[in-house]
């Protein structure tokens, strides 16, 4: 029994953490590896170790054959009786013991360095098995190097990248910090297996809702559909199995404690929870909120939904940059096309103006166009949407004309999409053009407190102007009564004189009373 092989193997699949027989491979690939390299790098080895025993044999096999073509491999028959015996036959397997001391140190190094490759390879195999199997899982590393916006993880016993792509947006990662990421995929390259991570996918956030809410780790809570835009906003459709219990409060948590670990995790980024429905028009109504939907029309064919709001709540339905109604396609899987009541119900009047029946299309004849509608075609869109195989089945439609039928089609169709939509336009601008007022007062601000300062101190100046003009035409008129007043006394004085004097005169005589003559002294005439 060899224990120094049976204890070299037990300490190599004890510090290697590999399985025992991967070891025992690898050291029988470095026996024949070694041999070959004395014998020849064509000659066939047959080398074994026992595994109970720890005893290893290396034999050299050659072939019996009646001309040589590889001399490693083959001997004649000649040769080979002259050795073993008459008893030897062609196609014979010859075998040969070779001495372990035979192949040299050299022979023994290089065995040693095939046991240490093998060694490392079937450890890679491992580690990549190990974590094919954890894509999409959690895990926890710490942050070891960040190069050129790339993250590398040390996971313990490999390495993993967080490329820039699959970060969350402004986030800053130190080294040495522990961080949380979810497996998107595992690669076996030849440097080794590389495993790598994601805290931008959508598993992510999911994954970090079934950790927090324990209704969703029991099956109580289901999380339906997830849709992202990293560390912005988020919205989550949810449903539960359970009628007693709230699917959006148990995500949501007491206060917001549940929902709120989410959102420190992925720092800082908004999440709505909405009620899940298996009715289309209920659940994208539901992920466009915090907006009140008016209308919502399907179209399965195209997969496509054109929902109607009102005008107050279309830009609640498109979002800050568009981020609400991006995430509730995402999350609905349906392409969305939101109107205002205004312009859909402008749409649709301009649409039945505008509509052109199968008849009046180039090189549609009434006959054909019955046809058409029995085929259940019953307009241009669907003309120009039809399989193929459809227009072939009816009589007299063969492949040349199915084709020019729907080419046609296609065109007109563009042509009154491209009026429809050239129309709509310019109604919606006039529509609105109409309702916008002149000015808009609240752009005035702090110019209108201004004017009205201004206004109020040109009243008080014109108060007061009025009260010095009403002050001034009082004092005028006063005076004027004044001097009609005197001019009056005047005519009085005269009319006396001329009523005293003798009626002989000709001229009026004026009694005229100085200072410097005394009273007493009668007047000269």
């Amino acid at each position: 029994m060899d224990y120094n092989v049976l204890d070299a193997l037990a300490m190599i699949t004890r510090e290697k953490n590999v399985d025992r027989s991967i070891v025992i491979e690898s050291l029988v690939a470095g026996l024949q590896s070694a041999a070959r390299k004395k014998l020849g790098a064509e000659s066939i080895i047959d080398a074994r170790v026992d595994e109970t025993t720890g005893a290893m044999s290396v034999e050299l096999v050659k072939t019996v054959v009646e001309e040589i073509e590889d001399e490693d491999a083959e001997m004649t028959i000649e040769e080979a009786r002259a050795e073993f015996g008459s008893q030897v036959q062609i196609g014979d397997e010859l075998r040969w013991d070779l001495p372990l001391e035979d192949f040299g140190r050299n022979a023994i190094l290089v065995a040693k360095q095939i046991l240490v490759q093998k060694v490392r390879e079937a450890e890679r195999s491992q580690i990549f098995d190990t974590y094919r199997d954890r894509v999409g899982e959690i895990i926890t590393g710490t942050v070891q190097q960040v190069d050129r916006g790339n993250v590398l993880v040390n996971l313990g016993r490999v390495e993993a990248l967080l490329p820039w792509r699959e970060q969350i947006r402004g986030e800053k990662h130190r080294q040495g910090a522990s961080i949380r990421c979810l497996v998107i995929e595992a690669l076996d390259n030849a440097k080794g297996p590389q495993i790598i991570l994601s805290r931008s996918h959508p598993g992510f956030l999911k994954l970090l809702f079934e950790q927090e809410v324990p209704e969703i780790q029991e099956g109580i809570v289901e999380i339906k559909a997830v849709a992202r835009e990293p560390g912005s906003r988020s919205k989550i459709a949810v449903v539960s199995n359970d009628d007693r219990v709230d699917a959006v409060g148990s995500c949501v948590g007491m206060k917001g404690s549940r929902v709120q670990a989410v959102t420190r995790e992925l720092s800082g980024e908004r999440i709505d929870i909405v009620p899940w429905s298996s009715e289309t028009s209920l659940l994208i109504s539901r992920a466009l909120s915090p907006a009140e939907v008016s209308n919502i029309i399907l179209n399965e064919a195209t997969h496509e939904a054109t929902v109607v709001v009102n005008e107050d709540q279309l830009s609640k339905a498109i979002g800050k940059e568009g981020k609400n109604v991006r995430l509730a396609a995402k999350l609905t899987e349906w392409k969305i096309d939101l109107v205002s009541s205004r312009e859909y119900h402008i749409r649709q009047r301009i649409k039945s103006e505008v509509s052109m029946e199968l008849e009046e299309m180039n090189g549609v004849t009434e006959r054909l166009a019955g046809l058409l509608r029995e085929a259940g075609i019953h307009s241009i869109r669907e003309l120009a949407l039809v399989p193929t195989e459809t227009l072939l089945a009816i009589p007299g439609i063969g492949p040349k004309t199915a084709e020019s039928l729907q080419d046609t089609a296609i065109v007109t169709m563009e042509e009154l999409d491209r009026i429809i939509e050239t129309t709509v336009a310019e109604e919606v601008a006039k529509a609105e053009a109409e309702e916008k007022p002149l000015f808009d007062e609240s752009l005035l601000g702090d110019e209108s407190v201004d004017a009205e300062a201004d206004a109020e101190t040109g009243a008080a100046a014109g108060e007061e102007e009025q009260a010095k003009d009403a002050f001034l035409d009082f004092d005028s008129r006063l005076n004027a009564i004044e001097s009609e007043e005197d001019a009056a006394a005047e005519e009085d004085a005269g009319a006396d004189a001329a009523s005293a004097a003798p009626a002989g005169e000709d001229e009026a005589s004026t009694v005229t009373v100085s200072e410097e003559e005394p009273a007493d002294e009668e007047p000269k005439v």
